[in-house]
């Protein structure tokens, strides 16, 4: 027999449906996620510490869950997981098990059979807000809004510290196939190039693809100093995606200060808001976030759209750099800025994920223009 679950939003809005997962009660703020296929890797993304995610399309779960497709070292990291129908009999040659028991195994609390439509309509209108799952009958929705009401959200909060390595690391894992005949397969040089990852909540994935690029990766915890990172002689710098909000990570920001004009420098994500305001720019918290695998981002040098694949609910505001960096990307939903590029200094950043290729690898170039600006060969788009 189905277990009831509860899902409660901090405007009191109540959704009913069935426990799938962990049992208990989970909170966080409550996102919206568009993709269409990934929920293994929404999952396990450390980007979304201190969030739980609601999928937009309706079936999940029909094909499993395996051990090769986790964005993260060890648990997954959301706070909970919302979706309109959980299918328990997977169906894929690759799946390990199902997505409920991989949920149950790391205790994560999931509700299905809720009207997902009607919940993302709440929060396009209203803006991403707390909320809580129980499966605990002895909760009332009443009981669950007063602890939830008058939460003061996760702004201000270093999720960083949760979700970053405790050690340095290397890493030698390419992106798979990549040693095979594909067309796109580039030949590694033969110089080493030492790049130096900090880890604000690192996904697999990117450093899959700087390894394949032929870096020589070392993943650094996100406290680690400037001072640090310049003894190790990198010849680059990558400063990763994570979650939460970047003006939390104080630490983060002072010390990518004091490498800007020193390495070259690229940011992903969190680490592209981290670098805007190392530069001494600001950022601010959108509506209800990106969160998908569709968004549409022009590059303003080539004109070309590439359909990315995003999570984030900061942005940061270009003009405040003042002409220190220049707009290179732009958000063709909204317009906000998708990335930006020193004026005179070997650094840029993109919000989006390159790594993610959700269907098309439109963003994979971001990686051999990093490895380009180091080496000094010119990047060409095709």
């Amino acid at each position: 027999m189905k277990k009831r679950a509860l899902l409660v939003l901090s405007n009191g809005l109540v959704f009913e449906g069935e426990s799938f997962g962990a049992e208990g009660e989970t909170e966080g703020e409550v996102v919206f996620n568009t993709s269409m296929a990934g929920y293994q890797e929404i999952l396990t993304d450390p980007s979304y510490k201190g969030q739980i995610v609601a999928m937009t399309y309706t079936q999940i779960g029909n094909y499993g869950i395996n051990h090769e497709d986790i964005e993260s070292k060890d648990a997954p990291k959301v706070e909970g997981f919302i979706v309109k129908e959980y299918l328990d009999y997977p169906s894929n040659w690759r799946s390990d098990g199902a997505l409920g028991h991989y949920l149950i195994k790391h205790g994560i609390v999931g509700i299905q059979g809720i009207d997902t439509r009607a919940l993302t309509s709440c929060l396009r209108d209203c803006g991403s807000m707390m909320g809580i799952i129980s499966t605990d009958a002895r909760h009332t929705p009443a009981a669950l809004f007063e602890r939830i009401r008058d939460h003061s959200g996760i702004g201000g909060i270093d999720l960083v510290k949760e979700v970053t390595t405790d050690k340095s690391y290397k890493w030698h894992e390419k992106v798979w196939g990549y040693e095979g005949s594909s067309s796109n397969v580039r030949p590694l040089h033969h110089e080493t190039i030492k790049v130096v990852v900090y880890d604000f909540g690192v996904k697999l994935n990117i450093l899959r693809n700087l390894a394949a690029e032929g870096f020589d990766l070392t993943v650094v915890p996100a406290e680690t100093s400037s001072a640090e990172v310049l003894e190790m002689s990198p010849d680059g710098i990558l400063l990763s995606n994570g979650p939460g909000d970047p003006e939390a990570v104080s630490y983060g920001i002072r010390n990518v200060k004091a490498l800007i004009g020193k390495k070259p420098i690229f940011g992903i994500c969190l680490g592209h808001q981290i670098l805007g305001l190392a530069l001494g720019g600001r950022t601010y918290k959108l509506k209800f976030g990106h969160h998908g695998g569709n968004h549409p981002v022009k590059d303003l040098a080539t004109g070309k759209v590439e359909i990315t694949s995003q999570n984030h609910n900061y942005c940061v505001d270009v003009e405040s750099l003042k002409g220190q960096a220049v707009l290179t990307h732009k958000n063709l939903y909204d317009g906000t800025a998708e990335g930006i590029r020193h004026a005179e200094l070997p650094i840029f950043s993109v919000q989006y994920h390159p790594e993610a290729a959700p269907g098309p690898n439109d963003s994979n170039y971001l990686f051999r223009r990093f490895k380009d600006m180091i080496t000094g060969g010119k990047y060409e788009s095709q």
